[in-house]
């Protein structure tokens, strides 16, 4: 989607500025651009410099918005403190903030050691509260928005995705306890839970070939989504057309979870806790 395509005034957000986590690749990315298209400034931090900073300078020469690239990692919060600082001292504040750093592969119980499911869980639980305890005064100056990428593999129970389950469903609670808390000063807190959405680096390493083609008939919107309709719902999410929605989880996933989710039919892998392991972007 192009900002000739979209349904938002394409200056909505001149002047705003967006602080992203896990912005240098996969949806993050495409939530970046299209704030960016639509007049915002921003911010995305990643623990790899010389990509975080590539994928800044990327995003400036597609859209003729300020991006800057910031070395981080979610579960340093003193990182994150020190990207907070630089960037309210080179944009000047921080309107929207998106955690989506997040990590997975797959793994059945009997094959995921403690380490690797207290990886995930840091990285994605831990993570998405350091982003928001980093950022939370910015967020009070502007009466700023907070939003959290999660995913729907906990609303049913998912094989091979205890360590995500349980992190999503932590990310989801946290979100509806920071809506309770800080609405009352001003802050809007918000989940997005994407489907499988296609062209995506978990979506490429996560869902074996054989199984892709089988498992788009279950989908019945009969197709994968894209990574620009999830940005399209996070644009949405930060508009004033959703000034009064706080607090919830917005689901784009064509109703996938509905009819058994995306790892339900996979097959099953039991080659231990590290044998796909890795960062993904969701």
């Amino acid at each position: 989607m192009t900002t000739q395509d979209s349904v938002f005034r394409k200056d909505i957000f001149r002047g705003k500025v967006a602080f992203v986590t896990g912005g240098g690749s996969g949806i993050c990315k495409g939530v970046t651009r299209m704030l960016l298209e639509h007049g915002a400034s921003a911010v995305i931090l990643g623990r790899r410099k010389a990509n975080i900073e590539d994928a800044a300078a990327e995003l400036s020469k597609a859209t003729g918005q300020k991006c800057l690239g910031i070395q981080a990692d979610v579960r340093q919060l003193e990182t994150l403190e020190a990207a907070v600082k630089q960037t309210v001292a080179e944009l000047g504040r921080i309107d929207f903030v998106v955690a989506g750093a997040a990590g997975n592969f797959l793994a059945p119980i009997d094959g995921l050691s403690s380490n690797a499911f207290r990886t995930v869980l840091e990285i994605d639980t831990i993570g998405t509260y350091n982003t928001f305890k980093a950022t939370v005064a910015e967020l009070l100056k502007t009466h700023g928005s907070f939003q959290a990428i999660s995913a729907t593999l906990h609303y049913k129970g998912m094989p091979l995705q205890a360590h995500v389950s349980a992190a999503k469903a932590g990310v989801d609670a946290l979100v509806r306890v920071i809506a309770v808390e800080y609405g009352p000063r001003g802050i809007r807190a918000n989940c997005i839970a994407p489907g499988p959405i296609a062209g995506t680096e978990g979506m490429d390493r996560l869902m074996p070939k054989e199984y892709l083609e089988e498992h788009l008939k279950q989908i019945p919107l009969q197709r994968y989504g894209r990574i620009d309709e999830i940005a399209s719902a996070s644009t949405f999410l930060f508009s004033p057309a959703a000034a009064y929605i706080t607090g919830t989880t917005l689901v784009v996933d064509g109703a996938d979870y509905h009819t058994g989710g995306s790892l339900r039919a996979a097959p099953e892998r039991r080659s231990g806790s590290n044998s796909r392991k890795g960062d993904s972007k969701l």
